[in-house]
């Protein structure tokens, strides 16, 4: 029987949140991560998980519908419930899980009363720069995932060329890095002892560190064996040159 009832993957962007949200999936026993509480808009929310058209009057009695449809769909008949919340909106959904319990002090305590026992993955990336241009040339490219035959998983906008952007670059430097100290701040603040992986670790080791969270999890470690993680690095000789470019500015600047 699994130790939690839930675990959740906080993360920021470009940190291979949705490698490892595949491949936790993919072993049939870990529930169907995903964003559920991605944008901060109920309206969101509800659409994203496709309930009726007609909406409650009431804050409390939408967000409990909208709670249970993401257990549902994040359960999937498993047992264990799983989440990726990015940092961006995690204030926003705080607020909420307060509406929503209203009689309890803490976000550590709301967290279990909405899903139970709940693991949380810590998942960060060391090389912020490299996450940064990662980001950047995403979101010029339009392209954020793709599969290792060169299918795109992910695209939200026409293709086009990268072009060097140092601000850009600096920008979303600064931003993932307060983002990710964000994380930190909260962990300490209700006393989370968060499970840490790195992208650094898991794009070098999918299995095995897919084989340590479902043992912490207390799931069967062997089922991670044979998983395909099915997403391919996007990093190459443009984000290389990039890196090399942005920092000699720095030293120049």
């Amino acid at each position: 029987m699994a130790s939690y009832q839930s675990y959740v993957i906080c993360t920021c962007p470009r940190s291979g949140s949705t490698l490892l949200c595949r491949l936790l999936a993919a072993t049939g026993t870990a529930g169907n991560p995903d964003s559920y509480f991605h944008s901060p808009s109920l309206n969101d929310w509800w659409d994203d998980l496709a309930l009726p058209p007609t909406r409650p009057q009431s804050e409390v009695e939408m967000l409990g519908t909208i709670f249970a449809a993401a257990r549902e769909q994040g359960t999937t008949n498993t047992g264990i419930f799983g989440l990726r919340l990015q940092r961006h909106s995690f204030d926003f959904f705080i607020e909420k899980t307060g509406v929503l319990f209203p009689g309890l002090s803490s976000d550590a305590e709301r967290f279990e009363a909405a899903f139970g026992a709940t693991l949380f993955i810590y998942l960060t990336r060391e090389n912020k720069l490299e996450q940064a241009i990662s980001y950047v040339k995403a979101s010029q490219t339009g392209l954020w995932h793709q599969a290792p035959d060169g299918t795109e998983l992910e695209r939200l906008s026409a293709p086009q060329e990268p072009v060097y952007d140092g601000g850009k670059i600096a920008q979303h430097l600064n931003e993932l890095t307060a983002l990710d100290e964000g994380w930190r701040d909260w962990f300490t603040q209700e006393s989370i002892n968060a499970m840490r992986i790195t992208y650094e670790e898991l794009s070098a080791d999918p299995t095995t560190v897919l084989a340590t969270i479902l043992e912490q999890l207390g799931l069967d470690a062997a089922t991670a064996k044979g998983i395909d993680p099915g997403v391919a690095k996007l990093a190459d000789a443009i984000s290389r040159n990039w890196a090399e470019r942005f920092l000699a500015e720095q030293v120049t600047g």
